[in-house]
């Protein structure tokens, strides 16, 4: 059965280079959103059992999606992808139970690391 995974980013084009990136072995349904508020909602249709999730976006930001999935009590693995490498923001995802951050550009090898680390079969 495939892994729901849920690729956040406002960005059309860093969606699809995050998607080149993942495992080629890995059994996925991806499911892409453009913003924090269809983050939630995909998440909530069962869609994101692994998120990729961007902090800077309209209507909702990462950190609002963070905070909202960590209120919620909702479970999902959360990788920020990210621009934005400052200390303080790395704290931050880690704190609103993020388990990676990994810089933009993607490496596919680092996605590779994280998943096998985290137990997600590929």
């Amino acid at each position: 059965m495939p892994t729901p995974i849920l690729v956040v980013d406002d960005s059309v084009m860093a969606r699809k280079m995050l998607i080149k990136a993942l495992p080629p072995s890995w059994d996925v349904e991806i499911t892409q959103a453009g913003n924090g508020v269809e983050a939630l909602a995909a998440y909530r249709a069962g869609k994101a059992a692994v998120m990729f999730l961007d902090l800077t976006m309209p209507e909702l930001d990462g950190y609002g999606v963070l905070e909202t999935l960590q209120k919620e009590g909702l479970n999902s693995f959360v990788v920020v992808v990210s621009a934005d490498i400052q200390p303080l923001a790395r704290e931050r995802v880690r704190q609103l139970g993020a388990i990676a951050f990994i810089k933009k550009p993607v490496d596919p090898a680092q996605i590779e690391s994280i998943l096998r680390e985290y137990g997600v079969v590929l």
